[in-house]
């Protein structure tokens, strides 16, 4: 099992660029597979991008070309890079995990979230 930890987040101008981290802890970091996801004010929580075990990646059409997703297995981290921020960026992330197989008997993990705050 792992418990997962997000950083990185505040308050830009358009255009403006953050990193986001998720760091993990656990013996289990490398099974899993890694996303993030963002709830914004007064709407449901949205996929955002994510990143298998073997590297592959998948983007919500809004933030593709402007995000970035990396894993860092031997660190147990997440990274994701945000470029040319958008006000319709503003949302709180979070940071998540699921086992690549139930069978191992693990079970997915939420972080807490960062607060990602986009405006003049």
């Amino acid at each position: 099992q792992v418990r997962l930890v997000e950083s990185g987040g505040g308050s830009v101008q358009p255009g403006g660029s953050l990193t986001l981290s998720c760091a993990g802890s656990g013996s289990s970091f490398t099974v899993y597979i890694m996303a993030w996801y963002r709830q914004a004010p007064g709407n449901q929580r949205e996929f955002v991008a994510t990143i298998t075990t073997r590297g592959v990646t998948t983007f919500l059409d809004s933030v593709k070309g402007r995000f970035t997703i990396s894993r860092d297995n031997d660190k147990k981290s997440v990274i994701q890079q945000i470029n040319n921020l958008k006000p319709e960026d503003t949302a709180k992330y979070y940071c998540r995990g699921e086992p690549c197989d139930y069978d191992l008997g693990l079970y997915g993990a939420w972080g807490r979230g960062a607060e990602v705050s986009v405006s003049s």
